[in-house]
This record gives C-alpha cells, sequence and structure tokens, in this order.
C-alpha cells in the first residue's frame, strides 16, 4: 500500500490540494476504522503515516503493538517535523 494508493482510496485524488476540507473527517474516520482492523504491518504503517500527517493518528502505543514499529514512527515523526511537515 503506497501513499497514492491511500489518498485514491479515502479522497479520490493524489492531490491532497484537491481535497475539500470537509471530506477530511470522514475519511480519516473511515482511516480509523481500517488501521484498527488492519493486520498487515506495512499498510498499518502506512495508514498511520497519513493519520499523522492529518494529524488525526491514535497514539504509538495503540496504533503499533511491535516496539520496532513505535520506533520507526517515532523516526518518520522526526522526519516530518524537520521537513516542516505536523
Amino acid at each position: 500500500m503506497d501513499m497514492e494508493n491511500l489518498l485514491l482510496r479515502y479522497f479520490g485524488t493524489t492531490d491532497l490540494a484537491q481535497v475539500k476540507v470537509d471530506a477530511i473527517p470522514a475519511a480519516t474516520d473511515r482511516m480509523l476504522v481500517d488501521l484498527g482492523m488492519e493486520k498487515d504491518r506495512a499498510n498499518r504503517f502506512a495508514l498511520w503515516s497519513l493519520l499523522y500527517m492529518l494529524d488525526a493518528a491514535p497514539d504509538l502505543d495503540v496504533a503499533f503493538e511491535d516496539e520496532a514499529d513505535r520506533e520507526a514512527a517515532r523516526n518518520f515523526m522526526d522526519i516530518a517535523i524537520a521537513a516542516g511537515g505536523t
């Protein structure tokens, strides 16, 4: 699951600038449900990453059972912050 596929799946476009602000809450709700049901670690991380960028990600201890996944998420957050993101 890559970011373009996620964007298409939840927003119908790969360009977040095209997404209407009022569509974001419903999409994040669907992503949170999917995150809770997703078993594949890579897919969970991809979903969590998009949720993080939308300021809707659950806490790391809720999202990831594995400490290595939590550490990868911390690294992602550090990179996003350094790049001027969330």
